[in-house]
C-alpha cells in the first residue's frame, strides 16, 4: 500500500499520520485537512487521458484507482447568456457526491477496515454505498427519518445496511459519530474526511479544462456542509498557484432561506456560526444543515474569494425546478437551488456556472 499524506487539524494544528482510521482531531474533535499541495498539469498535457476525474492524477492524493465507475467529466451546457450549468446529476449514482465518495472508498480499500460507516441526508449515502459495493466493502449508512424513499431504496440496492435515525440531520450525524470510534471502523464522512474535498475539487478542474484554461467570473454552489464549495476553493488555489489562471472567481454560496446558518453568520459579518439555527421544512433537504462542522472554513473561503451568500425561498425552488424541467433538465429540488438564486439576474453581466447536483428521480417535483 502506498503511503498517504498526513492529516492535520486546521484549528489547533494537531497532526494525524496518513493511513490512520482516525476521523477527527484527537484534541478538539473537529474535521481534518490534508497536508497536500499538488501542482496541476498544464491544459495540453490532459489530451488523451482517461475520461474521468482521474485524468487530474497530479492533483489527487491517491493514484491508480481500482473502484472507479467512470465518475466525472460531466457536460457543461448553456442556460442563458453568460450562465452555464454543469450536469453533475449525470454521475454514476446521479449526484455530484460521487466525486468525493470514490476517494473515500479507494482510501478505505487500502486501509482494510472491518466496516465502513457513513451518515447522510441521502445522496452522499447512496454514493458511499455504491462505491463500497464496487470495492466489496461492508457498509452501513445512517440517514434521518424523512429521507426521500427513492434515496433509501438506492442505498439498500447497493447492499448497504440502512440505519434510519429518529430526528433531524444533526441527530443522524451524532449517532454515526458515536459509532465511528469502534475498532476497525472507517468513518466515510463527507464532512470530516478531507479526501472527500479533494474529490469534489475536480468539479472546478473540469470547468477550467472545458472552458479552455479559464474560469468564469462566478462559481455558484449550494452549501449545506460545504463540501463542494471547499473543494472548489482548493481547486482554484491550486490552479492559481500554478499560474494556470490569472484571477480567482468569486464563490457564491446558496442556502435555503428555511435553514441558512451560514448566510445568517455572513449577514452578521461573523467568522463562525451565530446562535442556534432551527430546522424548518424545505425542499432543499440536501443542504438543510443547521450546524456545519466546517463553518469557519466555508465563511473564510467565500470572503477570501470576494463572493457572497444568497438564499432562496421554497417558491423560488419550485419555480426553478419547473423552469429547468421545461428546458429538458430534470433535477432534484436541492439541486436547483443555485439556478433559483441567479436565474432572475442576481449576477448582472458576470459569467457564471451553476451545478445541477442531483437527478430529479431522487425526489420528484417539489409540490406546494
Amino acid at each position: 500500500m502506498t503511503s498517504s499524506p498526513d492529516c492535520f487539524c486546521p484549528v489547533d494544528g494537531t497532526r494525524v499520520p496518513g493511513g490512520s482510521l482516525a476521523w477527527c482531531c484527537p484534541v478538539c474533535r473537529g474535521p481534518l485537512d490534508l497536508d497536500f499541495a499538488p501542482t496541476p498539469a498544464p491544459l495540453k498535457s490532459l489530451t488523451g487521458r482517461v475520461n474521468s476525474l482521474w485524468r487530474y492524477a497530479e492533483c489527487l492524493p491517491l493514484a491508480a484507482p481500482s473502484v472507479s465507475l467512470g465518475e466525472g467529466r460531466t457536460p457543461l451546457v448553456p442556460l442563458r447568456d453568460g450562465i452555464s450549468a454543469k450536469l453533475d446529476f449525470l454521475m454514476p449514482t446521479l449526484s455530484f457526491k460521487d466525486r468525493g465518495a470514490v476517494l473515500l472508498a479507494e482510501l478505505a480499500l487500502r486501509l482494510e477496515p472491518r466496516r465502513v460507516l457513513a451518515d447522510s441526508s441521502g445522496n452522499a449515502g447512496t454514493a458511499i454505498a455504491a462505491y463500497c459495493a464496487r470495492a466489496s466493502l461492508p457498509c452501513t449508512v445512517y440517514v434521518p427519518e424523512g429521507t426521500s424513499p427513492k434515496k433509501l431504496e438506492q442505498i439498500e440496492a447497493h447492499g448497504a445496511r440502512l440505519r434510519v435515525v429518529e430526528g433531524d440531520r444533526e441527530a443522524t450525524a451524532r449517532a454515526a459519530r458515536e459509532d465511528a470510534d469502534e475498532p476497525g471502523t472507517f468513518y466515510a464522512s463527507h464532512v470530516f474526511n478531507p479526501y472527500f474535498l479533494h474529490g469534489t475539487k475536480t468539479y472546478v478542474h473540469e470547468l477550467w479544462e472545458d472552458l479552455g484554461g479559464r474560469l468564469p467570473d462566478v462559481i455558484v454552489v449550494p452549501v449545506g456542509n460545504g463540501t463542494l464549495l471547499l473543494g472548489a476553493a482548493l481547486a482554484v488555489a491550486e490552479l492559481h498557484a500554478a499560474g494556470l489562471v490569472d484571477r480567482r472567481p468569486a464563490l457564491y454560496a446558496v442556502q435555503s432561506a428555511a435553514v441558512a446558518p451560514l448566510a445568517h453568520a455572513w449577514s452578521k459579518d461573523a467568522d463562525d456560526l451565530v446562535g442556534v439555527t432551527l430546522m424548518a421544512p424545505t425542499f432543499a433537504e440536501g443542504i438543510a444543515i443547521p450546524a456545519p462542522p466546517r463553518a469557519r472554513q466555508i465563511l473564510r473561503a467565500v470572503r477570501d474569494s470576494g463572493g457572497t451568500f444568497l438564499t432562496v425561498t421554497e417558491d423560488q425552488i419550485r419555480h426553478a425546478q419547473r423552469d429547468l424541467a421545461s428546458r429538458g433538465l430534470y433535477v432534484e429540488s436541492t439541486g436547483v437551488a443555485c439556478w433559483a438564486a441567479v436565474r432572475e439576474g442576481a449576477l448582472g453581466e458576470r459569467s457564471a456556472v451553476v451545478p445541477l447536483c442531483g437527478a430529479g428521480l431522487k425526489t420528484g417535483m417539489a409540490r406546494a
